[in-house]
């Protein structure tokens, strides 16, 4: 969809959804800034931790299983504490792409 598409939608929705629509822009921007990326053939596309091909979704089902950020880091000398706020801030602003993932590679 394109911008140009997305314009009726959008100047359609009240003041109130147009502010919550540009605070998830921002929010969406501010996480691609801190260290997560989503590249196209790298692990499906999920979203990674900078540089890595770690998954956001592998580090919050670690979190789910119990796993303190403590061994996480222990797990992976490469990330930082920095690295495992990112993906959690990541992982709340997109609570459904992660459990999706999540699911998606319990099956497998």
């Amino acid at each position: 969809m394109t911008l140009k598409e997305l314009q009726p939608q959008l100047l359609a929705l009240s003041s109130v959804e147009k502010a919550q629509a540009i605070q998830f822009l921002l929010q969406n921007l501010s996480y691609n800034l801190q260290g997560i990326e989503k590249t196209a053939g790298v692990c499906g596309g999920d979203a990674c931790i900078r540089s890595t091909r770690i998954p956001v979704w592998l580090l919050v089902s670690y979190r789910q299983q119990g796993t303190s950020d403590a061994k996480i880091l222990d797990a992976y000398p490469s990330l930082t504490a920095i690295d495992l706020a990112n993906a959690w801030m990541y992982a709340e602003s997109h609570p459904e792409e992660i459990e999706i993932a999540i699911r998606r590679n319990e099956e497998d």
